[in-house]
């Protein structure tokens, strides 16, 4: 569904290093595939666990999680161990314990020794070892928590898909721990190579002035090199016009003078913000044209038809969707239960697009969804994961049109909870496209020609079922943030409009509560049938990050409970406290910081978020991947072979491809957010000297990140500019405090700022603080509180501006 944020899932983005140090490789034996016995793999040379049902002793269960390729749950461990549901209470201390020592991490469900990998893991090619043989480092470490990372031995099998690894690569690997050696922690089985390295910069070319000999310069797009233009001399511009996104390549360098490069390719104009998406889409390498094969085989679908489906086109089924929504990809219905044992109950019907039907596995569409893993939906455009033949025609749900879909139909009981499910494989024909608005203002009286005759028939039903579901959803208490979700407008020629922030309507948490409900029937179907699945897993918080938060909030007076087993409803209770307070969004902030990343696995661990047992993607196949997957598995439980998830899909397979998709997600939200910072930085690059109002997102040493109130926008006040007092970062505070007049600047603090410059190109902003802080007494403030000395005030505001802003607060992610 273009435009439609998911559920919440807490994705904030992480990088690592990419560059360590390479001993020389040993010798090391080949291994065998590790076994599917049990979810959590083991790996080969793991030692042999008996389950002799004795609660085993702490070196026996860290030996178990030691000698697992993933992280394990206390349910693993008791199932590996023969323990009975009297021993659980036993072993939760036992963990607990293990936990306080610091010899185990990770939240309530999944548990692991620190430093270890687990068995997929996205990876940098860092170098070669004195055999010629790639060595590579995970792209996400905690170097300062567990040390130098581990380095990994890549092994790249010969039926390799793409294009083979190379240095500076990032790519997706299997990992199996090697026997202990000097140097090499792991070898690696390449599956996936996720983004080649960019052997030349990416910039903006800009002509020198009328009546030079030519050439010109180069401005960069990552705010890390902002401010070091690169000159290009005359005769290298190679065609490139003023205002061209081009890629360049280094020349040989002076010692002396700036530095000098060609260019290479002109990958388009930026002559207008309706091109600056452009710019994301070449630095994040995402694929943004679909070769003529898979071109060919979209064309080449022809309509579904009635064999093999039941009938279900007399059922007003309807699409609500945003108003420029191109793809509808699903579709509800609800009416009564007038089952007498169910009375008070509905029957809920959620219709999906049956992209399984054109999307073939191992056909050239599906390797370039596969290769694409999801769609990335930018202001002024959409990259989308499958051919518009398919995504915005032959699966787009469009009225009194015959469309093949899958469907769930959901018994829901008068307490809101589901009571029993079933898929089928359906023909049907959509009764109407409606807007959100539109389908909220017939609810509240106003209907229009297309609304008006559906109101009773159609659209009672559906609200009076979403608000018997809300009773099933208030109990179970899912994470419950305000973080408000803003929309760029943009006028025809792609500049900006204007940011708004669009109302949240009943008719929003109508759809998303029907497709939560169809999500969880459909991982329980595939549970149930035994086939494997890739879920959608949310992990709790670390019990780092729920130390630190306690920390934090304490300095609030607001407690939260001392236990490894928080649940969101804790979380709920002090977001309740704050509701509507000046603390609010501060609150809001610092615990959207605390989770954990959400992601892809084909092992269930559960979602923190949503408070669900097992929970996957199946309402979003045409563009997400791992919907795809979960319809086909689907599929198999109904007997559609030709279309269905190969026999030859194992845990093992299924875990790669989350991996993939996990990272292709993450690359589509940098690239999403990258995008409307450019946008948002043009529409003020304008505006220098302004004063705004705003709210202090983010505090490091280095400075402050403030998000203006009319726009969103993000910008940084540097630690340098804030006066003549000494700054400190006060990690507990999470602000930054003045050591001679305990002057606080700290998160959610309201704030007035002058824009001093924007680059556009790199969508960065700085700020000058306008406003005073509050003051801590003498002998609070940071120093001497575990608080760090902040960048050389020496330093000019302007020098490592880019720099700094690299560091930006992670923001929620779709």
């Amino acid at each position: 569904m273009s435009g439609r944020p998911a559920q919440l899932d807490f994705c904030p983005c992480h990088c690592g290093p990419r560059d360590t140090p390479l001993p020389k490789r040993p010798s090391t034996p080949k291994r065998p595939a590790p076994s599917r016995k049990t979810r959590a793999v083991r790996q080969p040379d793991a030692p042999a666990f008996k389950a002799t049902g004795v609660l085993p002793g702490k070196e026996e269960v860290l030996a178990f999680i030691a000698s697992q390729g993933g992280k394990v749950s206390k349910r693993d461990i008791a199932r590996a161990f023969g323990l009975g549901s009297g021993q659980k209470i036993e072993l939760k201390a036992l963990l607990r314990d293990l936990k306080d020592e610091g010899a185990v991490e990770g939240g309530r469900r999944r548990m692991h020794v620190p430093g270890s990998l687990p068995s997929v893991v996205l990876v940098d090619v860092t170098g070669r070892d004195g055999d010629g043989e790639l060595l590579a480092v995970p792209t996400e470490w905690d170097s300062e928590e567990h040390g130098d990372a581990p380095v990994i031995l890549l092994h790249v099998p010969d039926k390799l898909r793409g294009p083979a690894p190379g240095l500076s690569d990032r790519i997706v690997v299997r990992v199996e721990p090697n026997d202990p050696a000097p140097g090499i922690g792991y070898t690696g089985r390449v599956i996936k190579v996720l983004e080649k390295a960019r052997k030349q910069q990416l910039g903006v070319f800009r002509k020198a002035p009328p009546g030079s000999s030519g050439g010109g310069r180069i401005i960069p797009i990552d705010k890390k090199n902002l401010g070091r233009e690169l000159q290009v001399p005359p005769g290298a511009e190679n065609g490139a016009e003023d205002g061209d996104l081009v890629s360049v390549e280094m020349m040989h360098q002076r010692v002396f003078g700036q530095p000098t490069a060609r260019v290479k390719e002109r990958l388009g104009s930026l002559a207008t913000e309706k091109a600056i998406s452009l710019v994301a889409i070449h630095a994040h390498g995402i694929p943004n044209a679909f070769p003529a094969k898979v071109i060919a085989e979209a064309e080449a679908a022809r309509p579904a038809t009635a064999k093999g489906r039941e009938d279900w086109r007399k059922l007003p089924l309807v699409t609500i969707d945003p108003p420029d929504a191109k793809d509808h990809d699903d579709a509800v219905h609800a009416v009564p239960d007038d089952d007498p044992d169910n009375a008070g109950g509905f029957i809920v019907t959620v219709a999906i697009a049956d992209v399984a039907a054109y999307v073939r596995p191992g056909s050239a569409l599906d390797r370039e969804a596969l290769l694409r893993g999801n769609s990335v939906y930018f202001p002024d455009r959409v990259v989308p994961m499958l051919p518009e033949r398919i995504s915005n025609d032959l699966c787009s749900l469009r009225p009194q049109e015959d469309r093949a879909a899958l469907a769930v139909r959901m018994v829901i009981g008068k307490d809101g909870r589901k009571r029993s499910h079933s898929f089928h494989r359906i023909l049907m024909r959509s009764a109407a496209k409606l807007a959100y608005e539109q389908a909220q203002a017939a609810i509240d009286g106003v209907s229009d020609d297309t609304t008006a005759p559906l109101l009773e028939s159609v659209l009672r039903p559906l609200y009076a079922a979403y608000a018997c579901v809300k009773q099933a959803r208030d109990a179970r208490q899912p994470l419950e943030l305000d973080l408000p979700e803003r929309k760029i407008l943009l006028k025809e020629d792609g500049t900006v409009d204007r940011v708004i922030v669009p109302p949240r309507l009943d008719a929003h948490r109508l759809i998303e509560e029907f497709m939560i409900l169809a999500n969880v029937a459909a991982a329980e179907t595939l549970e149930q049938k035994k086939v494997p699945l890739i879920f959608r897993v949310h992990d709790g918080p670390t019990l780092a990050k729920l130390s630190a938060l306690r920390e934090f909030l304490a300095t609030l007076d607001i407690s939260l409970p001392k236990t490894d087993q928080v649940r969101p409803s804790h979380f709920n209770r002090i977001l309740g406290m704050v509701d509507g307070g000046d603390s609010a969004p501060l609150v809001n902030q610092v615990i959207l910081r605390s989770q954990s990343q959400a992601e892809y696995s084909s092992e269930n661990y559960g979602h923190f978020g949503l408070n669900l047992r097992r929970y996957a993607h199946f309402t979003s196949p045409i563009r997400r991947y791992a919907d795809l997957v979960v319809h086909r598995g689907l599929l198999r439980t109904l007997g559609a072979d030709a279309d269905a998830l190969p026999e030859t899909a194992t845990v093992e397979t299924l875990a790669e491809i989350s991996a993939d998709i996990s990272a292709t997600e993450r690359r589509a939200m940098a690239a999403e957010r990258e995008t409307v910072d450019r946008l948002i930085a043009h529409h003020l690059a304008e505006q220098i000297g302004a004063v705004f109002q705003g709210r202090i997102t983010g505090a490091t040493r280095a400075g402050l990140f403030v998000a203006l109130d009319e726009t969103g926008a993000d910008g940084f006040v540097p630690a340098a500019s804030l006066g003549q007092d000494y700054y400190r970062f006060d990690e507990t505070r999470q602000a930054l405090v003045g050591d001679r007049t305990g002057e606080m600047h700290r998160i959610g603090d309201r704030v007035e700022v002058k824009l001093v410059e924007a680059a556009p190109v790199a969508g960065a902003l700085r700020f000058e603080l306008l406003s005073e802080g509050s003051y801590l007494g003498r002998g609070k403030s940071a120093k001497g509180r575990g608080a760090e000395r902040p960048a050389s005030k020496a330093a000019k505001a302007r020098a490592g501006f880019a720099k700094r802003t690299a560091g930006r607060a992670p923001r929620k992610g779709r």
